[in-house]
C-alpha cells in the first residue's frame, strides 16, 4: 500500500473567508471522488488547528501501489480541484510512503 500525504499552504495575503471558502470546495471535491476512481483505498482532507505551523491542508491518500496514485493525480476531477485550490497556494509539499 502506499499512503500519499500532500500538505497546502494558503498565501499569507488571503482573508479568512477566501481562504474556508476555498478548503472547503477543495474537501468536496476530494471527498467525492471515492465514488468515481474505485482504486482510491481511503482518503482524508484536514485543516491545521495548530495556527503555529505554516501548512493549513492535509491531504491523506491511501492507494495500492504508485501506478494507482499516478492514475489518480492525472483523474480530471482530482486535477480540476487541484488547479481550483492552487491559485490560493504559496506552498506545496507531497510524500508517497509504503505502508
Amino acid at each position: 500500500m502506499i499512503r500519499h500525504i500532500v500538505l497546502f499552504q494558503f498565501r499569507s495575503e488571503l482573508s479568512a473567508t477566501v481562504k474556508e471558502e476555498a478548503r472547503e470546495r477543495f474537501k468536496k471535491k476530494i471527498l467525492a471522488l471515492p465514488e468515481k476512481l474505485s482504486l482510491i483505498r481511503g482518503i482524508e482532507v484536514g485543516f491545521n488547528c495548530n495556527l503555529g505551523e505554516k501548512w493549513d491542508i492535509c491531504l491523506n491518500g491511501l492507494f495500492e501501489n504508485m501506478d494507482d496514485v499516478k492514475t489518480y493525480a492525472t483523474f480530471p476531477e482530482h486535477v480540476a480541484a487541484a488547479t481550483e485550490l492552487k491559485q490560493f497556494l504559496s506552498g506545496r509539499s507531497c510524500v508517497d510512503y509504503e505502508c
